[in-house]
């Protein structure tokens, strides 16, 4: 796969917070029976992101506190971030996918007013990630929210 010339090109291609947002994550997680469907769909989600520039994958874009490996990226545009993550962990990239239809294409306020709490509970992940898991996902989020 040929490498995203470009930051701007590349978060462009990220469909997470623009076409596919977090009502599309809790209505396809509502309509899923079971946990191993919503791990595959997890984990599909994952698939749908583009992979991050390995320019961008510097000490620098690190998130601490992930048990995986995970890179950030961001642009602000016309009062909008726009994120760019990256992992090295397939259920992971998934994780990010659910983070991003949330945060991503947002204002500083939406952002920070956003219940990742109430979001997070509405499709129960906290008792299926495990403790390194979710607090991976919350260390994704905080960054997030320290970025704006």
């Amino acid at each position: 796969m040929p490498e995203v010339s470009t930051l701007d090109s590349y978060l462009d291609k990220i469909p997470f917070g623009a076409r596919i947002t977090s009502s599309d994550i809790l209505e396809n997680f509502d309509f899923l029976d079971d946990w191993e469907a919503r791990y595959r769909f997890i984990i599909d989600l994952g698939k749908e992101l583009p992979e991050m520039p390995a320019r961008y994958q510097s000490k620098n874009n690190k998130v601490a506190g992930c048990q995986s490996q995970v890179w950030i990226v961001s642009r602000l545009s016309s009062g909008q971030y726009q994120f760019g993550l990256e992992s090295d962990a397939i259920i992971v990239r998934g994780l990010i996918c659910i983070v991003l239809s949330a945060l991503n294409y947002k204002t500083r306020e939406e952002i920070l007013s956003f219940s990742m709490h109430d979001y997070f509970s509405k499709m129960d992940l906290a008792s299926h990630l495990s403790m390194q898991r979710g607090n991976g996902l919350q260390a994704m989020v905080k960054r997030i929210q320290d970025m704006v």
